[in-house]
């Protein structure tokens, strides 16, 4: 069962972040200034090595782990408040290292903190909130607020890019936890998430015949005219009543305009909202047949991500964020939304998630992201909140 937070526990987590804001901010800087985008090994083991030291100077955290990943660079895995602990059930805090944005953008987009909001590549999703990570641990350790389970926090460094290797490792401590509390950056008004669609990646490649386009186009086959085709038997699948959304985002193929092209290609993003339904639209894409029996249709891919579904345990999660969210003077809202996390992984194993924990602010992926600085003693108290009641 989950306890309740006092009026001056709440009060008192709150007056500590917002007493500790500026180290907040200091390490976020030191976290967005290295870069670290998908793939970036280097960037990758730095932020891991700020990170492993700051969690080293809390009293509680037991053990540091850092877990290689071939081509990225390093997952982080910090576990605090487990001495002399029995249980084996966890409460996991996710999230991830890894950025969009691509090794210089720092060049040309340095750290700068403007009209309350703090900026710089990937301080919104999610180098801010590894920072608030590692200072929740550290409240509840000052203030003597302890979990009533042993507290993991996992840092992969791949999500951006599918989680390849941090997914099993996702996977494995999500099989342990009694609640997983994923610092995705939340929804406009710093809605958490209580239901993320599922993913599915797919590549469709039409092989035809090639002839001159003026003199005899008759002996040829176009693969474009054959992947148009398909392009409309795909977008055809979109249904926004069951939540299905199905995108061909990127089209390549042919050589030049008077050549019936012999290959094309296209790119595939598939959205759902249940597993059933997203395994029904996989096996839609993946028998696809060509409409010109003289043209060969090759579709590879699946789904990426499962669901995360809005259970009734995944529910209770929430409203119980809410009532500390109320002890702190604040509605916290909810929403559902189409993009993944690593968060949808935990779902699928069967542990309640809430998403969506990050620090409010705007510009996911984009020039302008950005954190709003205010928004880290209400969040952050919220987060510690959650930890010491769980």
């Amino acid at each position: 069962m989950s306890a309740q937070i006092s009026h001056s526990n709440a009060t008192g987590l709150r007056d500590y972040f917002m007493n500790r804001q500026r180290e907040v901010l200091a390490l976020t800087r030191a976290l967005v200034e290295s870069e670290s985008p998908s793939g970036e090994e280097a960037g990758s083991k730095a932020v891991v090595a700020l990170l492993s030291a700051a969690a080293r100077a809390i009293n509680s955290v037991t053990a540091i782990e850092r877990i290689p990943a071939e081509n990225y660079g390093e997952h982080l895995r910090v576990q605090a408040f487990s001495s002399g602990r029995s249980s084996s059930k966890t409460i996991l805090i996710l999230g991830h290292t890894d950025t969009v944005h691509p090794y210089g953008s720092l060049q040309s987009r340095p750290w700068r903190v403007e009209a309350g909001c703090a900026y710089g590549p990937g301080v919104f999703d999610m180098k801010a909130n590894c920072a608030l990570a590692i200072e929740a641990i550290r409240a509840c350790t000052a203030l003597d607020l302890p979990p009533q389970s042993p507290v993991v926090l996992l840092l992969t460094c791949d999500e951006e890019t599918g989680s390849n290797s941090g997914r099993a490792i996702v996977e494995a401590e999500a099989r342990r936890a009694r609640a997983v509390l994923v610092l995705e950056p939340p929804a406009s008004g710093g809605r958490v998430k209580t239901a993320r669609k599922g993913t599915g990646m797919f590549t469709v490649e039409t092989r035809g015949r090639a002839a001159h386009a003026g003199l005899e186009p008759e002996k040829g086959a176009s693969a474009i005219l054959e992947i148009a085709r398909q392009i409309e038997r795909l977008h055809a699948m979109n249904n926004p009543t069951t939540g299905i959304s199905v995108n061909v985002g990127v089209v390549e193929g042919g050589t030049l305009s008077n050549v019936v092209a012999a290959e094309a290609r296209a790119e595939v993003d598939l959205r759902f909202s249940t597993i059933e339904e997203g395994a029904r639209i996989e096996s839609e894409i993946l028998r696809l047949r060509p409409v010109d029996d003289r043209v060969r249709l090759v579709v590879r891919g699946g789904i990426n991500r499962p669901p995360l579904e809005r259970t009734e345990r995944v529910v209770a999660l929430y409203e119980h964020a809410r009532r500390i969210a109320a002890t702190l003077d604040y509605e916290l809202g909810e929403a559902q939304v189409g993009g993944a996390s690593d968060g949808n992984f935990a779902a699928a194993i069967g542990a309640p998630v809430l998403d969506g924990l990050g620090i409010d602010g705007d510009g996911a992926h984009a020039l302008h992201e950005h954190v709003l600085i205010d928004d880290i003693p209400r969040r952050g108290a919220l987060l510690s909140g959650l930890i010491a009641t769980l």
